[in-house]
């Protein structure tokens, strides 16, 4: 028998896909929500002490150039304001005689009104006498020629007021423009201060203990280089000692006496001058480095060595930029104290030469004027003033 056809209608299979994709969707966003929040809870990887030694280091350098920029806009402000100044007492004075000249005209414009302005032939008819017209008119040439000389004093007065005035506007200018780079520099140092502050202040008792240490190490290198460069200067003295010495008894066995000592008084003065400017730098140890200070309680670098050759009474700048270009020249080898010794390739500080590879300098923001050897930072170039 055949078999009987079913009846039943077929199902059909409806394949549903809305729920999967929600389903995807929202796994996907899980994960990429769970990763972005892994990503952000990592710690960053704390900096090494080296490091942290090396980005303080840098940051009170930096704050160094910044103090430099700051004692010159300083400068540049005082001068200025003392150029504004005098400019603007210059047109006070000057607009005065402008309306001095300007009251003498005011003085000729009346007397022509009162007088009227008849013309020279009436005058003549009109006149009881001839001689007094005559009289008159070499009179009134006179004072037309005062009158002239009015004129031409009021434009020459005008002239000059326009220009010192326009002076006055241009120097002023300057003078905010200085202004200006002088609270730039203040916020450049006070921030490079601040983050290096907020630097050492993250550090543990023993990140610090180690900090120190490191100190400790970078201060002994120096000093070893200092005492290196000591034997060296020891030895050379002692032989240049030697020589002169062997020289006077060859002159004495000789008879000669050659010797005129010639440059001893030159000499003299400079080690007079040298000795000044280091009982001066000794006085001031212990004192605090305040970034622009020149003293007498407290000093940055620049300030210290302008005030210490300032003793000896020789005037050198303010900055360090401009204090290396003063004097003469020295290698480090020849270096005498009193020399001023600069450091880091854009001359951001300066240091007294004490002898023996030391020198007396005002460090940095938190530290005392004190000695310390001259190795202690990269030395750019020295030179001798006076």
């Amino acid at each position: 028998m055949p078999a009987l056809a079913s009846h039943r209608k077929p199902r059909t299979l409806v394949r549903s896909t809305g729920p999967a994709v929600g389903l995807t969707t929202a796994a996907l966003a899980s994960v990429t929500l769970l990763s972005t929040q892994s990503a952000l809870a990592a710690p960053a990887p704390k900096p090494s002490i080296e490091d942290v030694q090396k980005k303080v280091d840098d940051l009170y350098r930096q704050a160094g150039t910044a103090t430099q920029q700051y004692n010159q806009a300083k400068e540049a402000t005082a001068e200025q304001r003392s150029k504004v100044d005098t400019l603007l007492d210059d047109v006070a004075r000057r607009t005065e005689k402008l309306n001095e000249a300007r009251r003498t005209l005011g003085t000729y414009a009346a007397a022509q009104y009162r007088g009227g302005a008849l013309a020279p032939t009436a005058t003549f008819f009109l006149a009881d006498d001839p001689q007094s017209f005559f009289d008159q008119t070499h009179l009134m040439d006179r004072m037309t020629e005062r009158q002239t000389r009015a004129v031409s004093d009021f434009r020459t007065q005008q002239a000059k007021a326009s220009e010192q005035r326009a002076e006055a506007v241009a120097s002023l200018e300057t003078l905010t423009e200085s202004q200006a780079t002088l609270r730039t520099s203040k916020q450049s140092v006070q921030t490079k201060l601040s983050q290096a502050r907020g630097l050492l202040s993250k550090l543990t008792a023993e990140e610090k203990a180690r900090l120190a240490e490191l100190e400790r190490k970078k201060e002994a290198e120096a000093e070893r280089k200092a005492a290196e460069l000591a034997k060296k200067q020891a030895a050379a003295k002692k032989a240049e000692a030697d020589r002169k010495a062997e020289e006077g008894a060859k002159e004495t066995g000789s008879g000669t006496g050659t010797g005129t000592g010639s440059g001893s008084g030159a000499d003299a003065g400079a080690s007079t001058k040298a000795a000044t400017v280091m009982a001066f730098a000794r006085a001031q140890l212990g004192k605090p480095y305040v970034w622009g200070a020149t003293g007498p309680a407290s000093y940055d670098c620049s300030g210290l060595t302008q005030a210490a050759w300032k003793a000896a009474g020789v005037d050198i700048p303010r900055t360090t930029w401009d204090q290396v270009n003063v004097g003469t020249r020295i290698a480090t080898e020849d270096l005498q104290p009193g020399d001023l010794v600069f450091f880091y390739d854009d001359i951001s500080h300066v240091g007294i030469y004490k002898g023996d590879g030391m020198m007396i300098h005002a460090p940095k923001p938190g530290a005392n004027v004190r000695e310390e050897s001259i190795y202690y930072m990269p030395i750019y170039g020295s030179v001798r003033p006076g």
